[in-house]
């Protein structure tokens, strides 16, 4: 004979196959209010699709998941059949970033969770099995009485969930991995739902910190507490899955989303200018200007002070794409040749 609480799980997932989960498609940057597109499935059927700074994701036309079998494989990582960003948001370290969700389920409580892997190179070109992901942002159980969780949260702030970036990590690109571990089905064997998604960033800042990471595939195993939880038993505890959250890991409150101020697409990987002129590292190539431009870029370097991310965000602002329009594409560029553009716009 079935228990209760086994058949309450049947239940809640016939219920979650009859109804659409959700996905994590836009990003705000706070705290300028800079408003960035992620990618949705439907982006697929257009042509050409709109360059956004979410990974691709062109499998998930049904809004699924990764379940605990697919733990061990790159699917994992960023969704299923995940491709690289082609841009990215430049944001300062410390900053808060907001990602926003198309839809969630009230049933699907459980943890979000975000982890950062520095690209150490162009995230338009990273290979997903290769980066290194060190734990940012963690919420599960946060009150057992009232069985409130941070899916709640998300739900009860427009579908938003608002993560800092530490302060001290070293500058350079990286790749965002936000996720949600709906639980409802999860006290049976394969039976947790995973959403991850990915977003391409480009920190900014005075930080110097390399946190050591582990590659997503590595992250939960099936058997872990926190992966096979009966959400339908008493408990008075949750243990979050995944590797310990980075020991310089910020908070960030959970409140309504602001007032988006802005609209931007975005920016390519680039180098910082430091770097640039101390190795002698030429700029990328842009579609005009060559060497000259990087030469150019080489003797500026040293003596141009980077701009906030979002002066550089404002250099490449754009109207977002819409369904059925295209954003246009960015102009190849390290922050050496974004540097410049802005100076000689203002």
């Amino acid at each position: 004979m079935h228990s209760l609480s086994t058949v309450v799980a049947a239940v809640a997932v016939f219920a979650a196959r009859a109804s659409a989960h959700g996905i994590a498609t836009a990003m705000v940057h706070w705290p300028d209010g800079t408003f960035y597109h992620g990618y949705d499935p439907s982006y697929q059927y257009q042509n050409p699709p709109p360059v956004v700074i979410g990974w691709g994701i062109p499998n998930d036309l049904t809004n699924t998941f990764i379940s605990p079998s697919g733990y061990a494989t790159p699917d994992i990582v960023c969704h299923l059949g995940a491709t690289p960003a082609g841009i990215a948001a430049p944001v300062n370290a410390g900053d808060v970033l907001e990602i926003q969700w198309n839809k969630w389920p009230a049933s699907h409580k459980g943890p979000v969770l975000d982890y950062l892997a520095n690209c150490n190179g162009p995230c338009e070109k990273a290979d997903k099995t290769k980066l290194e992901f060190f734990k940012i942002s963690e919420a599960g159980l946060l009150d057992a009485a009232s069985n409130h969780w941070a899916a709640d949260d998300l739900l009860a702030n427009n579908l938003s969930w608002s993560v800092r970036l530490p302060s001290d990590i070293a500058p350079g690109n990286y790749v965002l991995r936000h996720e949600m571990i709906a639980l409802h089905a999860a006290g049976n064997a394969n039976g947790a739902q995973n959403y991850p998604f990915c977003f391409n960033l480009v920190i900014n800042g005075n930080g110097t910190a390399a946190p050591t990471g582990i590659p997503a595939e590595s992250f939960y195993k099936s058997n872990d507490p926190g992966i096979l939880f009966d959400l339908f038993t008493k408990f008075t505890t949750y243990v979050i899955p995944g590797p310990p959250l980075y020991s310089s890991a910020l908070t960030a409150a959970q409140t309504k989303p602001g007032a988006i101020k802005a609209t931007a697409s975005g920016v390519a990987s680039y180098i910082a200018p430091a770097k640039a002129a101390r190795r002698g590292v030429a700029a990328a190539p842009t579609p005009a200007g060559g060497h000259k431009r990087a030469a150019a870029a080489r003797a500026e370097a040293a003596v141009v002070e980077t701009p906030a991310p979002a002066a550089l965000a404002a250099s490449h602002a754009t109207a977002a794409p819409a369904v059925g329009g295209q954003a246009a594409a960015p102009e190849p560029t390290t922050l050496v040749t974004a540097v410049l553009k802005v100076k000689r716009s203002a």
